[in-house]
């Protein structure tokens, strides 16, 4: 039998007081302390920044296929006119929203697939995302694939996977691998520490000859409030003059930005953008309509933090925006937009080969629709599968998404 000391005891009375509570969230934030793997020091593929648009988003309205004659047929209130889509060639354009984006689309560091999707339509959101998140359907794996990324390349420490923006727990990254859930840089600390009351130090005096079971989750608890304590010291200014929009993703971007730039070993972050379930009113492509502005918000996001990596910087980031499914095709009674199935992504970094629409287009046709929706051509998988392969470094890909191939559309180049 093993002897409970007295130090033991009060160790552990005073993290279910203190520190469960910081663990299961600190001030604006969630710490998962599971710990399963060797570090692997020598990561040296791009920060991954995935990019998820809840809602349902309609790649239709922001990549518009404006060459299928089907697509205005379907949209005759909604739909984008060719005379106001940029970016475009003979047959896709981007709508007017995303013109911030357009320098980066110009010079070949934004990109589009479209026809994106899952294996099979969900138009549940909330069995969409969990099967988009997870990312293994018919198979027992309960881990989000980016976890199971992570956990190929040996990640070790919280600052390694971040959820921007967010207290809650990122589904995508529940697995055994830390990762930390932060509302903000700025927000990092526990709720009443301070001179008068140095919480965090009385912790790590607590625990410094904890048995390790209790001094593994101490020691990253206090090591993330004092990375936090640093970041916040060392201030931020986003450089290159950029401009983040005064939003929930603006802020949450400019913080992932902070983080990349600080070197503070960011692997990969997890960020998102609502209101896209918009099943009435999608409005015309101007300005103070529902569609045009939501696009304006996540182009001027991702255009300032764009800009404030610089080119340099962008060179080993890669960005991803996934959905848990596409909108109908056609339009429904309230000019708005019911759930679907396919889809288009955006991919934006330095290693991009961009100003372009990758995929297969199956059509817009009666015929060409599955059930009444875009038909999925590329597993999104797959794509995202070719970006961890060329960019991150993943050698075996069935550890991240088993039983799926990464697609070839050289969407990205090699680092």
């Amino acid at each position: 039998m093993k002897t409970v000391t007295c130090c033991d005891k009060g160790r552990r009375r005073f993290l279910k007081t203190t520190a469960l509570g910081a663990l299961a969230g600190l001030a604006g934030s969630q710490l998962d302390t599971q710990l399963a793997f060797a570090a692997d020091p020598a990561y040296s593929g791009d920060v991954l920044v995935l990019l998820s648009l809840r809602g349902g988003f309609d790649g239709l309205s922001a990549v518009v296929p404006a060459g299928d004659p089907a697509y205005y047929a379907a949209r005759p209130t909604i739909g984008v006119p060719k005379a106001q889509l940029i970016g475009g060639g003979t047959f896709f354009g981007l709508h007017p929203a995303l013109a911030p984006l357009l320098p980066h689309w110009t010079a070949g560091s934004l990109a589009a697939v479209h026809a994106v999707g899952q294996p099979a339509p969900n138009r549940s959101h909330f069995s969409a995302m969990e099967e988009l998140e997870r990312a293994a359907p018919g198979t027992s794996v309960r881990t989000g694939w980016l976890s199971r990324m992570l956990g190929s390349f040996g990640a070790h420490d919280p600052f390694d996977a971040i959820a921007m923006g967010t207290a809650r727990p990122a589904r995508v990254l529940a697995g055994p691998v830390p990762h930390l859930s932060l509302t903000s840089i700025d927000g990092l600390a526990l709720t009443g520490d301070d001179a008068t009351k140095p919480v965090a130090a009385t912790m790590a005096a607590l625990y410094r000859d904890a048995p390790p079971a209790l001094a593994q989750t101490a020691g990253q608890l206090t090591g993330a409030l004092e990375r936090g304590r640093e970041l916040r010291a060392a201030g931020y200014t986003p450089a290159n003059g950029a401009a983040y929009p005064d939003t929930e993703l603006g802020a949450a971007l400019r913080d992932v930005a902070r983080l990349i730039k600080a070197d503070a070993g960011l692997m990969t972050a997890t960020v998102d953008s609502g209101d896209w379930d918009m099943h009435e009113n999608v409005g015309i492509a101007a300005p103070g309509r529902r569609m045009h502005d939501q696009l304006a918000k996540l182009a001027a996001a991702l255009a300032a933090f764009a800009t404030d990596l610089g080119a340099d910087g962008l060179r080993r980031v890669t960005v991803i925006t996934i959905s848990e499914f596409g909108r109908r095709v056609t339009q429904n009674g309230s000019a708005g937009l019911d759930h679907g199935y396919g889809n288009a992504m955006f991919v934006l970094g330095g290693g991009v080969r961009g100003g372009r629409v990758y995929g297969t287009w199956p059509g817009l046709g009666a015929a060409q629709l599955r059930d009444g929706d875009l038909a999925v051509t590329t597993d999104y998988r797959a794509v995202i599968g070719e970006i961890l392969r060329a960019r991150c470094g993943v050698g075996d890909l069935s550890t991240v998404f088993p039983g799926v191939a990464a697609s070839s559309l050289g969407l990205v180049t090699a680092r």
